[in-house]
């Protein structure tokens, strides 16, 4: 039996690749390459080098295409050009130079890598770094072009047809809106919804995970245990974590030689009721029946989108308050918070209000000398949700007591503007506002303003690391420099550290991702002596010297690394 003639294969080969064929614009490749540099720059974490080729391609794409806009701009405005003969032999091989010169960069951005890795006490990366984010650039590129190509095929493909029935003008721009509205419904609706239901399968079934080690309280007070009106199996994963862990009334005796309390956390999972607003009652009434209202202190706990409570801000907060506090939180997503602020924005503000709202009308109707100091607190997310749920005209009359938010992300709103209405001569990494009497910005260092500066009635503080993209990046990075990168710099963010227009911004939405990765006390990873510091400063330094707050951060910071090692091994990272 013969063999087909393979001349038509070819064909029908060549028409199909037809719309993905042909040379590079120059332009194009000119600004793309300028781009892929600009992306081998540090910026505020260390990038690994899956995400540093991800981002170097997706930048070389970004500065492509807008070569070729600008060159097909260019061209439709009939601006002269300069013929072949005419064109000086540099600027012929400019593109040729520019990819030489991306070449070389790669070889020389483990320097650049290893800045930020110093900044946090990381090793150098190893050799194979650049040669390895070079192949998934060179990939990511090319995937990016095949889309960039498929689309601009589409686009002329029905601006040709209609030209039969309008004017060519109006028939391109008709076929550049197809096309956007085709891929658009593709990328939005079938690969991002598709994405977005397989994560909150994935997550809905980790939270409803119950590990054979897990075991509910025994003790009766305890939420879960026996008596509680929180189911155990209600709870989700975060909440059983939360609820089962922490420091008990003998650990804290023992450690500090003085008499304990027990601590109470009553926390309500997503099963738990059918709506925020019951839960957040089904949370009052638990944390009614536990006595939480008879301790000196009760904190409203706003979780980030998975529901998690950061230990090293709860356990801190347990030992030197004595166990003398009652906390109380309530889960609004199974997601993690960059996807439960995309899919689910209004769910976090609306249970962080519910709840401080429940908490906070009953917590009034107590007796001034009798009722518990009331605090709000929250983490990421979670900070911006309880920084959203308390409105300050409504407790005008009967202010809380304070407020600890930790690593604000940057669309918090009463942090923009206090960040942007700080004092002259201050940092926006560490900001001094008004007489720092209300709100006070504290890092690693500490506060700029003395400790023993007075406080008015409600104190506030922001806990921030200046390494955190979460709370400093801005979508204005893309088109001017940031205030963070000003001198003196933070002690926290590399040197070398230097912004360019659109390509600042990718890095920094990148960095987002990969905050959580980063050394405890850098990037969006808090450590317990911060969070030590941070209470302190809201709740008073009470009965602890200098001795006893450094044994209590020498006992929590070793615990919380190994935590956070244990949960990066098991997520496979």
């Amino acid at each position: 039996m013969t063999a087909p003639p393979a001349k038509p294969f070819r064909s029908l080969l060549a028409r199909l690749t037809a719309p993905y064929r042909g040379p590079l614009c120059r332009t194009g490749q000119v600004l793309g390459a300028l781009c892929f540099i600009a992306s081998l720059t540090p910026s505020l974490v260390p990038r690994g080098y899956v995400a540093q080729g991800l981002l170097s391609g997706v930048c070389f794409a970004v500065g492509y295409l807008i070569g070729v806009a600008l060159a097909a701009l260019w061209r439709r405005l009939m601006l002269p050009e300069l013929s072949r003969s005419r064109l000086p032999r540099v600027l012929r091989w400019l593109p040729w130079v520019s990819l030489l010169a991306c070449a070389l960069t790669v070889w020389w951005v483990r320097p650049w890598q290893d800045s930020v890795r110093a900044v946090m006490g990381l090793p150098p990366m190893d050799e194979s770094f650049s040669l390895r984010l070079l192949v998934i650039a060179l990939a990511v590129f090319a995937v990016l072009l095949v889309v960039g190509r498929a689309f601009a095929w589409v686009a002329r493909r029905v601006g040709a047809l209609s030209q039969r029935i309008m004017p060519a003008p109006v028939a391109r721009l008709l076929g550049i809106g197809v096309a956007a509205v085709l891929f658009f419904n593709i990328a939005n609706g079938v690969l991002l919804r598709g994405a977005l239901h397989a994560a909150d399968a994935s997550f809905r079934k980790a939270d409803a995970l119950i590990p054979p080690d897990a075991t509910a309280p025994t003790r009766p007070g305890a939420t879960g245990g026996p008596g509680s009106l929180v189911v155990w199996e209600q709870m989700g994963r975060a909440g059983r974590d939360y609820v089962s862990a922490g420091p008990d009334a003998a650990d804290i005796a023992a450690f500090t030689g003085k008499p304990a309390l027990q601590p109470i956390r009553v926390y309500a999972g997503l099963p738990a009721a059918e709506s925020a607003r019951a839960r957040a009652r089904l949370a009052l009434r638990e944390l009614q029946r536990q006595g939480g209202f008879e301790r000196a202190n009760l904190v409203v706990i706003t979780p980030t989108g998975t529901g998690w409570v950061d230990p090293a801000a709860a356990d801190s907060l347990e030992y030197l308050l004595h166990g003398d506090v009652a906390s109380v939180a309530v889960q609004y997503s199974y997601l993690s918070s960059p996807l439960s602020l995309l899919v689910e924005p209004e769910y976090g503000e609306e249970t962080s209000r519910l709840l401080f709202a429940e908490v906070y009308a009953y917590w009034r109707t107590l007796p001034v000398d009798a009722r518990p100091r009331l605090y709000v607190h929250g983490l990421s997310l979670g900070a911006m949700n309880s920084e959203r749920s308390v409105n300050l005209f409504d407790m005008i009359d009967t202010p809380i007591d304070g407020a600890l938010w930790s690593g604000p992300p940057f669309a918090t709103r009463t942090w923009r503007q206090t960040t942007d209405q700080r004092n002259a001569g201050s940092t926006e990494w560490l900001p001094v506002f008004r007489d720092s009497r209300t709100v006070r910005f504290m890092n690693q260092a500490g506060a700029p303003v003395p400790a023993d500066a007075p406080w008015g009635r409600m104190r506030v503080v922001y806990l921030q690391y200046a390494s955190d993209p979460i709370t400093f990046f801005t979508p204005y990075d893309a088109w001017r420099k940031p205030d963070w990168m000003a001198e003196p710099r933070a002690p926290d963010v590399s040197p070398a550290v230097r912004w360019y227009p659109l390509v600042s911004m990718l890095q920094l939405a990148l960095d987002m991702l990969l905050a959580d990765r980063t050394p405890m006390g850098y990037g969006h990873v808090f450590a317990p002596a911060h969070y030590i510091a941070g209470w302190q400063a809201v709740l008073g330094t009470g009965d602890w010297n200098a001795a006893d707050t450094r044994r209590l951060m020498d006992l929590l910071d070793p615990l919380r690394r190994r935590e956070i090692e244990r949960r990066r091994s098991t997520s496979g990272g």
